[in-house]
Protein backbone atom coordinates (compact mmCIF):
# COMPACT_ATOMS: atom_id res chain seq x y z
CA UNK A 1 0.00 0.00 0.00
CA UNK A 2 0.91 3.38 -0.25
CA UNK A 3 3.79 5.03 1.88
CA UNK A 4 2.67 8.70 1.34
CA UNK A 5 -1.36 9.22 0.79
CA UNK A 6 -1.84 12.53 -0.49
CA UNK A 7 -5.32 13.79 -0.09
CA UNK A 8 -6.72 14.36 -3.35
CA UNK A 9 -6.05 10.34 -3.92
CA UNK A 10 -7.62 9.57 -0.49
CA UNK A 11 -10.96 11.69 -1.33
CA UNK A 12 -11.44 9.71 -4.59
CA UNK A 13 -10.76 6.25 -2.59
CA UNK A 14 -13.17 7.39 0.05
CA UNK A 15 -15.60 7.50 -3.03
CA UNK A 16 -14.97 4.25 -4.14
CA UNK A 17 -14.94 2.57 -0.77
CA UNK A 18 -18.50 4.07 0.45
CA UNK A 19 -20.02 2.98 -3.24
CA UNK A 20 -18.37 -1.05 -2.36
CA UNK A 21 -19.86 -0.33 1.41
CA UNK A 22 -23.08 0.97 0.97
CA UNK A 23 -23.66 -2.20 -1.92
CA UNK A 24 -22.21 -4.73 0.77
CA UNK A 25 -24.92 -3.45 3.45
CA UNK A 26 -27.65 -3.02 1.11
CA UNK A 27 -27.13 -6.83 0.21
CA UNK A 28 -26.98 -7.77 3.84
CA UNK A 29 -30.22 -6.14 4.01
CA UNK A 30 -29.53 -3.46 6.29
CA UNK A 31 -28.77 0.04 6.47
CA UNK A 32 -25.12 2.02 7.30
CA UNK A 33 -26.93 4.16 10.30
CA UNK A 34 -28.67 1.44 12.10
CA UNK A 35 -26.47 -1.63 11.51
CA UNK A 36 -23.39 -3.06 12.89
CA UNK A 37 -23.86 -1.74 16.45
CA UNK A 38 -22.77 -3.78 19.40
CA UNK A 39 -22.56 -1.70 22.57
CA UNK A 40 -23.26 -4.73 24.78
CA UNK A 41 -20.95 -8.07 24.57
CA UNK A 42 -18.75 -9.23 27.05
CA UNK A 43 -16.07 -6.13 27.16
CA UNK A 44 -13.65 -8.82 29.34
CA UNK A 45 -13.25 -11.23 26.46
CA UNK A 46 -11.72 -9.81 22.99
CA UNK A 47 -12.81 -11.34 20.26
CA UNK A 48 -10.13 -11.44 17.95
CA UNK A 49 -10.93 -12.35 14.03
CA UNK A 50 -7.72 -13.74 11.80
CA UNK A 51 -7.57 -15.33 8.82
CA UNK A 52 -4.07 -16.36 10.58
CA UNK A 53 -1.50 -14.62 8.09
CA UNK A 54 1.24 -17.22 7.25
CA UNK A 55 -0.37 -20.05 8.79
CA UNK A 56 0.14 -18.19 12.24
CA UNK A 57 -2.50 -19.96 14.19
CA UNK A 58 -0.30 -21.76 16.38
CA UNK A 59 1.37 -19.00 16.89
CA UNK A 60 -1.25 -16.29 17.13
CA UNK A 61 -2.85 -18.45 20.46
CA UNK A 62 0.71 -19.02 21.79
CA UNK A 63 0.88 -14.85 21.91
CA UNK A 64 -3.10 -14.99 22.84
CA UNK A 65 -2.01 -16.90 26.22
CA UNK A 66 0.77 -14.82 26.98
CA UNK A 67 -1.41 -11.64 26.69
CA UNK A 68 -4.06 -13.23 29.16
CA UNK A 69 -1.68 -14.06 31.23
CA UNK A 70 0.20 -10.67 32.03
CA UNK A 71 -4.28 -9.79 31.45
CA UNK A 72 -5.73 -11.69 34.26
CA UNK A 73 -9.02 -10.28 33.83
CA UNK A 74 -9.58 -10.53 30.40
CA UNK A 75 -10.01 -13.28 27.70
CA UNK A 76 -8.97 -13.22 24.41
CA UNK A 77 -11.29 -15.65 21.76
CA UNK A 78 -9.47 -16.35 18.25
CA UNK A 79 -12.11 -16.66 15.37
CA UNK A 80 -11.64 -18.25 12.13
CA UNK A 81 -12.86 -15.49 10.15
CA UNK A 82 -11.46 -17.04 6.85
CA UNK A 83 -8.77 -18.28 4.77
CA UNK A 84 -8.19 -14.84 3.34
CA UNK A 85 -8.38 -10.94 3.56
CA UNK A 86 -10.96 -11.07 1.03
CA UNK A 87 -13.07 -13.74 3.46
CA UNK A 88 -12.15 -11.79 6.26
CA UNK A 89 -13.87 -8.65 4.92
CA UNK A 90 -16.93 -10.35 3.94
CA UNK A 91 -17.69 -12.08 7.33
CA UNK A 92 -17.14 -8.53 8.77
CA UNK A 93 -19.17 -7.08 6.04
CA UNK A 94 -22.21 -9.14 7.03
CA UNK A 95 -21.78 -8.83 11.07
CA UNK A 96 -22.47 -5.09 10.12
CA UNK A 97 -25.80 -5.54 9.35
CA UNK A 98 -26.48 -7.01 12.42
CA UNK A 99 -24.87 -6.40 16.12
CA UNK A 100 -22.61 -9.33 16.84
CA UNK A 101 -19.27 -7.93 16.19
CA UNK A 102 -15.47 -8.59 16.96
CA UNK A 103 -13.32 -6.21 19.22
CA UNK A 104 -10.31 -6.65 16.83
CA UNK A 105 -10.64 -7.69 13.42
CA UNK A 106 -7.62 -8.27 10.49
CA UNK A 107 -8.03 -5.72 7.55
CA UNK A 108 -5.76 -6.07 4.58
CA UNK A 109 -4.28 -3.75 2.06
CA UNK A 110 -7.10 -3.91 0.14
CA UNK A 111 -9.99 -3.92 2.17
CA UNK A 112 -9.62 -1.72 5.12
CA UNK A 113 -10.51 1.48 3.52
CA UNK A 114 -13.83 -0.38 3.02
CA UNK A 115 -14.31 -0.33 6.86
CA UNK A 116 -12.82 3.34 7.32
CA UNK A 117 -14.71 5.38 4.84
CA UNK A 118 -18.16 4.04 5.94
CA UNK A 119 -17.44 4.71 9.87
CA UNK A 120 -17.47 0.75 10.54
CA UNK A 121 -13.95 0.60 11.86
CA UNK A 122 -12.50 3.25 14.82
CA UNK A 123 -9.93 5.96 14.81
CA UNK A 124 -6.78 4.59 16.37
CA UNK A 125 -5.51 7.98 17.32
CA UNK A 126 -7.57 8.45 19.73
CA UNK A 127 -7.23 5.33 21.11
CA UNK A 128 -3.87 5.51 21.39
CA UNK A 129 -3.83 8.56 23.34
CA UNK A 130 -6.15 7.56 25.83
CA UNK A 131 -4.28 4.19 26.79
CA UNK A 132 -0.55 5.86 26.51
CA UNK A 133 0.37 3.79 23.68
CA UNK A 134 3.24 5.09 21.57
CA UNK A 135 2.08 4.96 17.56
CA UNK A 136 5.54 6.23 16.19
CA UNK A 137 7.29 3.47 17.36
CA UNK A 138 5.46 1.54 14.51
CA UNK A 139 7.62 1.55 11.20
CA UNK A 140 6.67 5.11 9.58
CA UNK A 141 5.88 3.55 6.19
CA UNK A 142 4.03 0.73 7.09
CA UNK A 143 1.72 3.20 9.98
CA UNK A 144 1.20 5.16 7.35
CA UNK A 145 -0.69 2.90 5.39
CA UNK A 146 -3.06 3.51 7.39
CA UNK A 147 -3.13 6.80 7.46
CA UNK A 148 -6.90 8.95 5.99
CA UNK A 149 -7.18 12.54 6.77
CA UNK A 150 -4.42 12.48 9.36
CA UNK A 151 -6.32 10.01 11.52
CA UNK A 152 -5.16 6.18 11.65
CA UNK A 153 -7.78 3.20 10.76
CA UNK A 154 -5.65 0.02 11.16
CA UNK A 155 -2.23 -1.09 12.98
CA UNK A 156 0.80 -2.83 10.72
CA UNK A 157 0.74 -6.28 11.11
CA UNK A 158 1.05 -8.70 8.68
CA UNK A 159 3.24 -6.69 6.49
CA UNK A 160 4.69 -8.14 3.26
CA UNK A 161 6.31 -7.10 -0.16
CA UNK A 162 6.53 -9.59 -3.32
CA UNK A 163 9.83 -11.45 -3.41
CA UNK A 164 11.66 -13.70 -5.93
CA UNK A 165 12.28 -17.39 -4.40
CA UNK A 166 15.70 -18.61 -6.36
CA UNK A 167 16.57 -22.90 -6.26
CA UNK A 168 20.27 -22.57 -5.83
CA UNK A 169 21.12 -26.26 -6.47
CA UNK A 170 19.30 -25.34 -10.22
CA UNK A 171 21.25 -22.30 -10.62
CA UNK A 172 24.26 -23.81 -9.89
CA UNK A 173 23.51 -26.88 -12.38
CA UNK A 174 23.05 -23.91 -14.98
CA UNK A 175 26.14 -22.22 -14.90
CA UNK A 176 23.91 -19.20 -13.05
CA UNK A 177 25.05 -16.72 -10.21
CA UNK A 178 23.77 -18.41 -6.96
CA UNK A 179 24.30 -15.42 -4.61
CA UNK A 180 21.66 -12.89 -6.71
CA UNK A 181 18.58 -12.74 -8.81
CA UNK A 182 18.54 -11.82 -12.64
CA UNK A 183 18.71 -7.44 -12.96
CA UNK A 184 15.71 -7.08 -15.47
CA UNK A 185 13.36 -9.42 -17.33
CA UNK A 186 15.57 -9.05 -19.90
CA UNK A 187 18.31 -10.89 -17.96
CA UNK A 188 15.09 -13.15 -16.64
CA UNK A 189 14.48 -14.46 -20.09
CA UNK A 190 18.44 -15.61 -20.76
CA UNK A 191 18.29 -17.71 -16.98
CA UNK A 192 15.09 -18.81 -17.99
CA UNK A 193 16.13 -20.77 -21.47
CA UNK A 194 19.27 -22.00 -19.82
CA UNK A 195 17.49 -23.50 -16.98
CA UNK A 196 14.58 -24.85 -18.76
CA UNK A 197 17.29 -26.19 -21.64
CA UNK A 198 19.15 -27.87 -18.24
CA UNK A 199 16.79 -29.06 -15.85
CA UNK A 200 13.67 -29.61 -18.16
CA UNK A 201 11.64 -27.70 -16.23
CA UNK A 202 9.88 -24.06 -15.46
CA UNK A 203 12.21 -21.50 -14.81
CA UNK A 204 9.59 -19.48 -12.56
CA UNK A 205 5.90 -20.64 -11.00
CA UNK A 206 3.64 -17.83 -9.87
CA UNK A 207 -0.18 -18.25 -8.95
CA UNK A 208 -2.99 -17.61 -10.96
CA UNK A 209 -5.23 -14.86 -11.02
CA UNK A 210 -7.45 -16.05 -8.22
CA UNK A 211 -4.58 -15.68 -5.98
CA UNK A 212 -2.94 -12.52 -6.67
CA UNK A 213 -1.10 -13.26 -9.93
CA UNK A 214 -2.57 -9.39 -10.31
CA UNK A 215 -0.29 -8.36 -7.30
CA UNK A 216 2.86 -10.13 -8.46
CA UNK A 217 2.19 -8.70 -12.02
CA UNK A 218 2.18 -5.60 -10.86
CA UNK A 219 5.78 -5.38 -10.20
CA UNK A 220 6.52 -6.99 -13.59
CA UNK A 221 4.39 -4.31 -15.34
CA UNK A 222 6.20 -1.44 -13.24
CA UNK A 223 9.68 -2.77 -14.31
CA UNK A 224 8.47 -2.84 -18.02
CA UNK A 225 7.56 0.65 -17.46
CA UNK A 226 3.77 0.49 -17.48
CA UNK A 227 1.65 0.05 -14.69
CA UNK A 228 -2.14 -0.25 -14.34
CA UNK A 229 -3.19 3.04 -13.23
CA UNK A 230 -1.31 6.52 -13.19
CA UNK A 231 -2.99 8.44 -10.58
CA UNK A 232 -6.46 7.97 -12.02
CA UNK A 233 -5.44 7.32 -15.61
CA UNK A 234 -5.53 4.25 -16.84
CA UNK A 235 -2.89 2.16 -18.22
CA UNK A 236 -3.67 -1.09 -19.38
CA UNK A 237 -3.33 -0.27 -23.20
CA UNK A 238 -0.25 1.83 -22.76
CA UNK A 239 2.71 0.41 -24.64
CA UNK A 240 4.89 -0.29 -22.13
CA UNK A 241 2.49 -2.53 -20.06
CA UNK A 242 1.10 -4.35 -22.99
CA UNK A 243 4.53 -5.01 -23.66
CA UNK A 244 4.79 -6.46 -20.21
CA UNK A 245 1.68 -8.38 -20.51
CA UNK A 246 3.16 -10.04 -24.25
CA UNK A 247 6.25 -10.86 -22.47
CA UNK A 248 4.69 -12.74 -19.29
CA UNK A 249 2.25 -14.84 -22.05
CA UNK A 250 5.32 -15.40 -24.29
CA UNK A 251 7.23 -17.06 -21.10
CA UNK A 252 4.37 -19.47 -20.42
CA UNK A 253 3.78 -20.33 -23.95
CA UNK A 254 7.85 -21.27 -23.93
CA UNK A 255 7.59 -22.99 -20.41
CA UNK A 256 9.70 -20.79 -19.25
CA UNK A 257 6.99 -19.91 -16.86
CA UNK A 258 4.04 -22.02 -14.85
CA UNK A 259 0.86 -20.77 -14.19
CA UNK A 260 -0.02 -22.87 -10.75
CA UNK A 261 -2.46 -24.09 -8.84
CA UNK A 262 0.04 -24.08 -5.72
CA UNK A 263 3.37 -22.90 -6.65
CA UNK A 264 4.83 -22.79 -3.26
CA UNK A 265 4.76 -26.92 -2.98
CA UNK A 266 5.73 -26.99 -7.00
CA UNK A 267 8.98 -24.58 -6.16
CA UNK A 268 9.90 -26.69 -3.08
CA UNK A 269 9.35 -29.41 -3.84
CA UNK A 270 12.23 -28.86 -6.84
CA UNK A 271 9.89 -28.42 -10.04
CA UNK A 272 10.92 -24.85 -10.85
CA UNK A 273 13.44 -22.75 -10.47
CA UNK A 274 11.79 -19.79 -8.95
CA UNK A 275 8.70 -18.70 -7.70
CA UNK A 276 7.13 -15.19 -7.24
CA UNK A 277 5.44 -14.78 -3.90
CA UNK A 278 5.08 -13.29 -0.48
CA UNK A 279 7.45 -12.35 2.23
CA UNK A 280 4.59 -14.36 3.92
CA UNK A 281 5.62 -17.70 2.43
CA UNK A 282 9.26 -17.94 3.54
CA UNK A 283 8.31 -19.19 6.42
CA UNK A 284 6.45 -22.24 5.15
CA UNK A 285 8.98 -22.33 2.25
CA UNK A 286 12.12 -22.37 5.27
CA UNK A 287 10.54 -25.05 7.00
CA UNK A 288 9.22 -27.50 4.54
CA UNK A 289 10.72 -27.26 1.42
CA UNK A 290 13.33 -29.74 0.48
CA UNK A 291 15.46 -27.45 -1.69
CA UNK A 292 17.95 -24.77 -0.98
CA UNK A 293 17.24 -21.05 -2.01
CA UNK A 294 17.66 -17.33 -1.55
CA UNK A 295 15.69 -14.57 -1.62
CA UNK A 296 16.05 -11.60 -4.19
CA UNK A 297 14.52 -8.55 -5.37
CA UNK A 298 12.34 -8.88 -8.25
CA UNK A 299 13.77 -8.00 -11.51
CA UNK A 300 13.86 -4.36 -11.83
CA UNK A 301 14.40 -1.31 -13.35
CA UNK A 302 12.90 -0.73 -9.96
CA UNK A 303 10.78 0.28 -8.14
CA UNK A 304 9.39 -3.04 -9.41
CA UNK A 305 7.97 -4.84 -6.21
CA UNK A 306 4.04 -3.34 -4.49
CA UNK A 307 3.90 -4.01 -0.47
CA UNK A 308 1.07 -5.82 0.86
CA UNK A 309 -0.39 -7.70 3.81
CA UNK A 310 -2.48 -6.92 6.60
CA UNK A 311 -2.84 -4.22 10.09
CA UNK A 312 -5.56 -4.94 12.91
CA UNK A 313 -8.49 -2.90 12.62
CA UNK A 314 -11.47 -1.99 15.80
CA UNK A 315 -15.10 -1.40 14.49
CA UNK A 316 -16.04 1.77 15.20
CA UNK A 317 -19.52 0.57 16.74
CA UNK A 318 -18.81 -1.31 20.04
CA UNK A 319 -18.12 -0.05 23.60
CA UNK A 320 -15.36 2.18 24.31
CA UNK A 321 -14.46 -0.31 27.67
CA UNK A 322 -14.23 -3.13 24.18
CA UNK A 323 -11.94 -0.35 21.97
CA UNK A 324 -9.74 0.44 25.02
CA UNK A 325 -9.49 -3.35 25.21
CA UNK A 326 -9.15 -3.95 22.01
CA UNK A 327 -6.10 -1.40 21.56
CA UNK A 328 -4.11 -2.84 24.46
CA UNK A 329 -4.59 -6.07 22.41
CA UNK A 330 -3.20 -4.67 19.48
CA UNK A 331 0.03 -3.27 20.80
CA UNK A 332 0.82 -6.00 22.65
CA UNK A 333 0.40 -8.46 19.59
CA UNK A 334 2.18 -6.02 17.38
CA UNK A 335 4.78 -5.17 20.06
CA UNK A 336 8.60 -5.66 19.90
CA UNK A 337 9.24 -8.64 20.97
CA UNK A 338 5.89 -9.96 19.50
CA UNK A 339 6.59 -8.69 15.99
CA UNK A 340 10.02 -10.14 16.06
CA UNK A 341 8.57 -13.84 16.90
CA UNK A 342 5.92 -13.55 14.47
CA UNK A 343 8.41 -12.43 11.68
CA UNK A 344 10.78 -14.99 12.27
CA UNK A 345 8.07 -17.75 12.16
CA UNK A 346 6.35 -16.25 8.92
CA UNK A 347 8.16 -14.34 6.99
CA UNK A 348 6.48 -11.08 7.27
CA UNK A 349 8.24 -7.97 8.33
CA UNK A 350 8.77 -6.93 11.62
CA UNK A 351 6.53 -3.63 12.22
CA UNK A 352 8.46 -2.06 15.10
CA UNK A 353 11.27 0.04 14.39
CA UNK A 354 13.37 -0.78 17.39
CA UNK A 355 13.15 -4.49 16.23
CA UNK A 356 15.57 -4.30 13.73
CA UNK A 357 18.15 -3.31 16.83
CA UNK A 358 17.19 -6.00 19.20
CA UNK A 359 20.07 -8.36 19.40
CA UNK A 360 18.37 -11.11 18.69
CA UNK A 361 17.06 -9.94 15.75
CA UNK A 362 20.52 -8.86 14.92
CA UNK A 363 21.51 -12.71 15.19
CA UNK A 364 18.47 -13.91 13.27
CA UNK A 365 18.86 -12.31 10.14
CA UNK A 366 23.05 -12.30 10.32
CA UNK A 367 22.33 -17.02 9.88
CA UNK A 368 18.97 -16.31 8.16
CA UNK A 369 19.77 -13.35 4.88
CA UNK A 370 16.69 -14.78 2.97
CA UNK A 371 14.42 -12.59 5.90
CA UNK A 372 16.29 -10.02 5.53
CA UNK A 373 15.98 -9.39 2.05
CA UNK A 374 12.18 -8.03 2.40
CA UNK A 375 12.78 -5.24 4.91
CA UNK A 376 16.39 -3.53 2.43
CA UNK A 377 13.58 -4.08 -0.20
CA UNK A 378 10.95 -1.91 1.85
CA UNK A 379 13.39 0.87 1.47
CA UNK A 380 14.77 -0.21 -2.13
CA UNK A 381 12.43 -1.13 -4.38
CA UNK A 382 8.96 -0.61 -3.69
CA UNK A 383 6.16 2.32 -4.24
CA UNK A 384 2.60 2.42 -3.85
CA UNK A 385 0.29 0.22 -5.47
CA UNK A 386 -2.30 1.65 -8.22
CA UNK A 387 -5.30 2.73 -8.33
CA UNK A 388 -6.91 0.63 -10.77
CA UNK A 389 -5.79 -2.64 -8.35
CA UNK A 390 -6.78 -0.81 -5.00
CA UNK A 391 -9.15 1.47 -5.07
CA UNK A 392 -11.17 0.48 -7.97
CA UNK A 393 -13.93 -1.81 -6.86
CA UNK A 394 -13.37 -5.28 -7.83
CA UNK A 395 -10.04 -4.20 -9.76
CA UNK A 396 -7.88 -6.94 -8.23
CA UNK A 397 -10.45 -9.69 -9.17
CA UNK A 398 -10.60 -7.81 -12.64
CA UNK A 399 -6.99 -7.75 -13.53
CA UNK A 400 -6.56 -11.52 -12.36
CA UNK A 401 -9.34 -12.58 -14.77
CA UNK A 402 -7.24 -10.71 -17.82
CA UNK A 403 -4.14 -12.25 -16.20
CA UNK A 404 -5.67 -15.57 -16.38
CA UNK A 405 -6.89 -15.39 -19.67
CA UNK A 406 -3.87 -14.43 -21.43
CA UNK A 407 -2.03 -16.78 -19.91
CA UNK A 408 -4.15 -19.81 -19.40
CA UNK A 409 -6.61 -19.36 -22.13
CA UNK A 410 -3.63 -17.78 -24.35
CA UNK A 411 -6.24 -14.88 -25.65
CA UNK A 412 -4.90 -12.08 -27.64
CA UNK A 413 -3.74 -9.48 -25.02
CA UNK A 414 -4.22 -6.46 -26.98
CA UNK A 415 -8.24 -7.05 -26.73
CA UNK A 416 -8.10 -8.65 -23.17
CA UNK A 417 -6.18 -5.97 -21.65
CA UNK A 418 -8.38 -3.15 -23.94
CA UNK A 419 -11.62 -5.06 -22.58
CA UNK A 420 -10.04 -3.96 -19.01
CA UNK A 421 -9.31 -0.86 -19.38
CA UNK A 422 -12.81 -0.10 -20.58
CA UNK A 423 -14.63 -1.85 -17.24
CA UNK A 424 -12.00 0.07 -15.42
CA UNK A 425 -13.02 2.93 -16.58
CA UNK A 426 -16.68 2.64 -16.68
CA UNK A 427 -16.63 1.77 -13.36
CA UNK A 428 -14.78 4.33 -12.30
CA UNK A 429 -17.71 6.88 -14.75
CA UNK A 430 -20.30 5.42 -13.01
CA UNK A 431 -19.48 4.36 -9.01
CA UNK A 432 -16.53 6.95 -8.34
CA UNK A 433 -17.08 10.01 -11.00
CA UNK A 434 -20.81 10.99 -9.56
CA UNK A 435 -19.68 10.91 -5.95
CA UNK A 436 -16.57 13.10 -6.41
CA UNK A 437 -19.44 15.61 -8.11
Amino acid sequence: MNKRINFKRMAVAASTALVASLTLTACAGGSMNEAGSDKSGDANTIQFWSNHPGSSRDLEEEMIKEFEEENPDLKVKLVDAGSSYEEVAQKLNAALAGNDLPDVFVASDMTWFNFALNGSSENLDELWEKENLNPDSYVDTLREDYNFDGKHYGAPYSRSTTLMYWNTDQLKEAGLPTDRGPKDWKEFAEWADKLKAKTGKPALTMASGDDYLDWYFEGMAWAFGGGYSDDWDLKFTDPKTIEAAKFLQDQVKKGNIEIAKDPTVSFGNGNASSFVGSTGSLGGLTEASEVPFITTYLPGPGPSAPTGGAGLAIPSKISDERKSNAIKFIDFLTNTENTIKFSQKTGYMPVRKDALDDPKEKEFLKEHPNAETSIKQLTENTKPQDNARVFVPGGGQRIGGALDRITLGGEDVDEVFSGVEKETQSTIDSQIEPKLK
